[in-house]
C-alpha cells in the first residue's frame, strides 16, 4: 500500500522519539485532504490509536495508519525523505497523481 524508504524510516523514528510517541508502538498517520495548489494535499502526523474504518499497514518497520477515504488516492505511494540544503523533507512519490504543484504538496487526479 504506503512503503517507505530507508531514509524516512530513520527521520520518522528520529522525529517520534523527539515528539513523545513510541516508534515501535505508534503510527505515522497519512491522509489526503482537499486544498493545496493542485486540489487535494496531503497530510502527516503521528498518532497513538487507529480510528474505526482506518486501514493499518507496515513497512520497513514503520507502522501507518489511512483513513478509509484517503487509502485509494494513496495506494502505490512511496514515503521519502530528502534533506540537506536542497532537501524538500518528506515527500510522496504517488504513482496516482497526473499533476503536482511545484512545492510537491498537493497533486490531483
Amino acid at each position: 500500500m504506503i512503503r517507505v524508504s530507508e531514509e524516512a524510516k530513520k527521520k520518522i523514528s528520529a522525529l517520534m522519539t523527539e515528539e513523545g510517541f513510541s516508534p515501535t508502538a505508534d503510527y505515522v498517520r497519512v491522509g489526503v485532504k482537499s486544498g493545496g495548489c493542485s486540489g487535494l494535499s496531503y497530510e502527516l502526523k503521528f498518532d497513538k490509536s487507529q480510528a474505526e474504518g482506518d486501514k493499518v499497514f507496515e513497512d520497513n518497520e514503520v507502522k501507518i495508519v489511512v483513513d478509509k477515504r484517503s487509502v485509494l488516492y494513496l495506494a502505490g505511494t512511496i514515503l521519502e525523505y530528502s534533506g540537506g540544503l536542497n532537501g524538500k523533507g518528506f515527500v510522496f512519490n504517488n504513482p496516482n497523481a497526473q499533476r503536482t504543484c511545484g512545492c510537491g504538496e498537493s497533486f490531483s487526479l
